[in-house]
């Protein structure tokens, strides 16, 4: 069995939205997949499958239950162990303000600059990219994060979802 990590996008913000995590995982586990679990409550969940795993069939399955749009990023874990392997923020300067991400791309994504790349007011960098996923830094004292995600969509586009490197933190602290 392979392993994966489902990343969903735009579920459980604010009051909008609701995805209940037992009735994520009880949706995946109908869809045939094993060894279920959810991480935050983000729609982050990890899985096993027999098979490749198709991003719009899941997207889809769970539009069909919980009756909106629910974007469905999938990563072997495999390629998410060679971000973290790879200690992309080893050389950042962490303070309380700054915020570190990774973001996923249901697509690779051509850009038409070179990185590390940072803002004009230097409060967000694009660091690199590994296996259509963005890792930047977010300093809070000279923007917010909003700002940065505006960023991240117009150079990457809309199908695109991200996580605070926290949460991928705790994606390895109970994988597997």
């Amino acid at each position: 069995m392979r392993k994966y990590v489902a990343f969903l996008r735009g579920i459980n913000i604010g009051r909008h939205h609701k995805v209940p995590m037992a009735e994520l995982k009880s949706e995946f586990g109908k869809m045939g997949f094993k060894n279920i679990s959810t991480i935050l409550n983000s729609g982050n969940v990890l899985f096993e499958a027999n098979e490749i795993v198709s991003e719009d069939e899941i997207s889809n399955q769970l539009e069909s239950v919980f009756g909106f749009s629910i974007p469905t990023l999938i990563r072997e874990f495999e390629s998410l162990v060679k971000i973290y392997n790879g200690h992309p923020f080893e050389n950042a300067d962490v303070t309380k303000d700054i915020r570190l991400y990774v973001s996923f791309l249901k697509n690779e994504v051509n850009t038409q600059f070179t990185l590390p790349w940072k803002s004009e007011d230097g409060s967000f960098q694009i660091l690199k990219e590994v296996d259509k996923s963005v890792l930047s830094l977010l300093d809070l004292t000279k923007s917010s994060t909003p700002k940065a995600m505006e960023a991240l969509e117009k150079h990457y586009g809309k199908d695109i979802t991200t996580r605070n490197w926290n949460t991928i933190e705790r994606i390895f602290k109970k994988s597997w």
